[in-house]
């Protein structure tokens, strides 16, 4: 009989959450980062290795533990972007063409 390792990471999701990120996956027009951490979130919560799961989005695994533990502290919420991160919207200045 083979040695299963126990999963570092445990993950329990409420049925709401587990809609939420399900529709997220389905979503056309949410962000891809977004949905990647809501897929992160729900291999978790199915027991797959944190290892496997960084294979399968593309990520290391020191984020996908990163993105876990804000998922725990914060809840959805926590797999938001914080603010200030991306392009920077400039605002037009009057008189330039």
């Amino acid at each position: 009989m083979a040695h299963r390792r126990k999963p570092a990471l445990t993950m329990l999701l409420t049925a709401d959450e587990r809609q939420t990120l399900l529709a997220w996956q389905r979503s056309t027009t949410i962000r891809a980062g977004r949905a990647r951490r809501g897929r992160i979130i729900l291999l978790l919560a199915d027991g797959v290795p944190l290892s496997h799961i960084a294979d399968a989005v593309g990520l290391s695994r020191r984020f996908v533990y990163k993105w876990a533990e804000r998922f725990l502290q914060h809840g959805i919420e926590g797999l938001a972007d914080k603010p200030g991160r991306g392009k920077r919207q400039w605002p037009r200045q009057q008189g330039r063409t």
